[in-house]
């Protein structure tokens, strides 16, 4: 039976039985997505690699708390940003981008937004001064703008106070904008 074509959920349904051809389909569906969030957090390759890799063994052994409220990418990219946020923080460093992307080459997304969104020179130019930020605000931006994430969201993920974290976007927004206007 081929799964490429198969809906999401009759996929999931062959993963809670321990279908691995179903575990792979879900794989290649979602990896390159998931692996790109784990990346614009733990900013170093291998490390995303292994963030996206524990995520999906997780959400295989996980699978039967999947209710089925949110789409099954929201959910495993949550589980994504949880491994990515646990892991940047035991690591507690900085690890500056690749040469390939200070060259202006981008690496390919594959998270719902159009390849040509990512290409635009005004939104390299907002993403470049988001990597010159402090981290803490570079992350909070990203879970913010990049992810999607909304303020509740992001204070059970960061575990802060909803004040904190209104707090910290502000900062955040304030600093890319002097930084983007010093720049332009």
């Amino acid at each position: 039976m081929a799964l490429t074509h198969q809906d999401i959920s009759t996929v999931l349904v062959l993963c809670k039985k321990g279908n691995q051809l179903a575990q792979l389909e879900v794989y290649n569906r979602y990896n390159k997505a998931m692996y790109n969030v784990a990346y614009r957090i733990v900013k170093d390759t291998a490390l995303a690699e292994d963030c996206m890799q524990e995520a999906f063994i997780s959400a295989f052994t996980k699978l039967d708390s999947f209710k089925g409220d949110a789409a099954f990418g929201a959910w495993l990219k949550r589980i994504v940003v949880n491994n990515s946020l646990v892991q940047y923080k035991k690591s507690k460093r900085y690890v500056p981008i690749s040469e390939n992307l200070e060259n202006g080459e981008e690496m390919e997304y594959h998270d719902g937004l159009a390849s040509e969104d990512y290409s635009s020179l005004k939104v390299q130019h907002i993403r470049s001064g988001m990597r010159e930020l402090n981290s803490s605000y570079e992350r909070i931006l990203n879970l913010h703008f990049i992810e999607g994430y909304d303020y509740e969201e992001i204070c059970d993920i960061l575990e802060i106070s909803y004040s904190n974290c209104r707090t910290l976007i502000s900062r955040a927004k304030e600093s890319l904008r002097k930084k983007l206007k010093v720049e332009s």
